[in-house]
């Protein structure tokens, strides 16, 4: 799940003004995430993994149904347990800027983006708070966490943001729908964007300092 700009991504559906408002919602985005996350699940499973009532989860999963973000997992459950899953493929929300300031459309935007970062990090603070007793030394040293500083021209940015999601395209449809044994839930994050308090190159900047060459890469180990 990403925000979004004009071009549609790969394999990545941008939600219309319906969907919008249906999504904006806290607990309809986490249970989205947690499907999105964890795979199937029920009514009660979701109830008990969120700390709600089934009835809540329940009515949630029924108004994201009808949106098309979540659907019925067929086969699989019974008439009183039934079993869900989020749609294939990726989920965008549309520019915010295409919505009057203001708008239902523009804020719900927001509340959207805002729950999937709020999501995303607490995922990933709690992999540092508790990951070390949570998994093996074999997870620790595998998981990663890079900060990479650059300078760009927005179409440079563009460029690298869309390469990235190419390579990360292949993974995706080498792997979803056919793991391997052991394999757990993981998620990658990748945040790409200009620093507010930078300021732009000068056309006379020196030439024998190749900005776009310096990093600062740190791997995070929290052992």
């Amino acid at each position: 799940m990403s925000e979004h700009d004009e071009t549609p991504r790969l394999h990545e559906a941008v939600l219309d003004a319906a969907a919008l408002r249906a999504l904006a919602h806290p607990l309809r985005i986490r249970i989205l995430d947690e499907l999105s996350a964890y795979g199937p699940l029920t009514a009660t499973g979701l109830a008990d993994r969120l700390g709600e009532s089934s009835g809540a989860t329940s009515y949630h999963l029924r108004q994201l149904e009808k949106h098309g973000l979540v659907r019925e997992v067929k086969g699989r459950g019974t008439a009183r347990e039934r079993w869900w899953e989020r749609r294939p493929g990726g989920i965008a929300t549309p520019d915010a800027r295409v919505f009057a300031p203001g708008s239902a459309e523009r804020l719900a935007t927001q509340l959207i983006t805002n729950e999937w970062e709020r999501g995303r990090q607490q995922n990933y603070h709690e992999f540092l708070a508790e990951g070390e007793e949570a998994f093996g030394r074999e997870w620790i040293d595998a998981a990663t966490s890079d900060t990479v500083n650059l300078r760009l021209t927005a179409d440079e940015l563009r460029a690298v943001a869309r390469d990235v999601e190419v390579v990360v395209q292949g993974y995706i449809d080498r792997f979803r729908g056919n793991p391997s044994p052991g394999a757990r839930p993981v998620q990658l994050h990748l945040n790409a964007f200009p620093l507010v308090r930078g300021a732009a190159s000068d056309d006379d900047a020196p030439t024998e300092i190749d900005a776009r060459t310096e990093h600062d890469a740190r791997t995070e180990d929290p052992s």
